[in-house]
């Protein structure tokens, strides 16, 4: 007579942890500092603390909803990548129709709660990101066209616009100069990781800039964009929005972004990861920047 082994069910909180994993908590961190630097600079200085806190947790939601999307699209391609290839969606810890039904609810779940306590305006612009993620560069850009990164960027620098929205119910010069800083700052963000992980891509199918163009054409267009990245940071001064404590963080840290860049661009790939490492800082500075500016 035999037994059939059965196996011990998983425990709740190594479910509950793959769940949040779907949702990428730590690119919404990044995210919602941009989010609350345009809140800041709207509000000029702290926004009300109500409005403040629950538009976070609206913007984690529809944040976190499009990257539960992303992965039940992109279980594909991640399978094929070391980066991603541990995923609780590739792993079969999570159901491809769960994590579709979970990032679903979690933008609905956005949408009601910035619309009902906050305004509509800041829930329709975060669902109009979930969407441009999922819809224009997850299931079109990003498998059929080298400039994926740059046109589907758009998707990423919505969260200002959502922060400027909630505090004064529309969309003004300063939200769109914000919006426009995030989406010049993505491409070189991007290439430079995606230059740490072009075998990946190369494996994977994906059409990256560098797996299409080469390295060295990769490496030059990171030093371009980050020229127009720094020129257009430089704007909310211009325009009388923001002052000397911005002007100067916003110069330091664009110039220190430029000579990373440059780096890369004459010694190669293995100063990639301290490119990416530090974009990621520069966003940080940047809207910090503009926060204490406007407070």
């Amino acid at each position: 007579m035999t037994t059939r082994a059965v196996s011990a069910p998983t425990p709740w909180r190594v479910v509950a942890l793959d769940y949040v994993r779907l949702t990428k908590p730590r690119v919404i961190s990044l995210l919602l500092v941009v989010t609350v630097g345009a809140m800041m600079v709207a509000a000029d200085g702290l926004p009300d603390l109500t409005t403040l806190v629950v538009t976070v947790i609206g913007g984690y939601l529809a944040a976190g909803g499009a990257h539960s999307i992303n992965q039940f699209a992109d279980r594909d391609l991640d399978r094929h990548m070391t980066r991603t290839d541990a995923r609780p969606v590739v792993n079969g810890r999570i159901s491809p129709t769960r994590a579709l039904v979970f990032g679903i609810a979690l933008g609905l779940a956005s949408f009601l709660l910035l619309g009902l306590l906050v305004n509509w305006l800041a829930a329709s612009l975060a669902m109009a990101g979930l969407v441009l993620y999922v819809g224009l560069y997850t299931a079109w850009l990003k498998r059929t066209t080298v400039h994926n990164i740059v046109i589907g960027g758009a998707a990423g620098a919505v969260p200002p616009l959502v922060g400027w929205a909630a505090v004064t119910g529309e969309l003004g010069l300063t939200a769109w100069l914000m919006f426009a800083i995030v989406f010049y700052w993505t491409p070189p963000h991007f290439w430079a990781l995606s230059l740490m992980l072009e075998r990946d891509y190369a494996r994977a199918g994906v059409p990256m800039l560098p797996v299409v163009r080469g390295e060295r054409e990769t490496r030059r267009q990171i030093v371009l964009w980050t020229f127009v990245m720094m020129g257009v940071s430089l704007l909310p001064a211009a325009a009388g929005v923001a002052g000397l404590t911005y002007l100067v963080a916003a110069v330091v840290a664009g110039a220190i972004m430029l000579g990373l860049a440059l780096r890369l661009d004459r010694e190669g790939g293995r100063w990639a990861r301290p490119t990416f490492s530090y974009s990621l800082l520069y966003l940080v500075i940047i809207f910090v920047a503009l926060g204490v500016d406007a407070a």
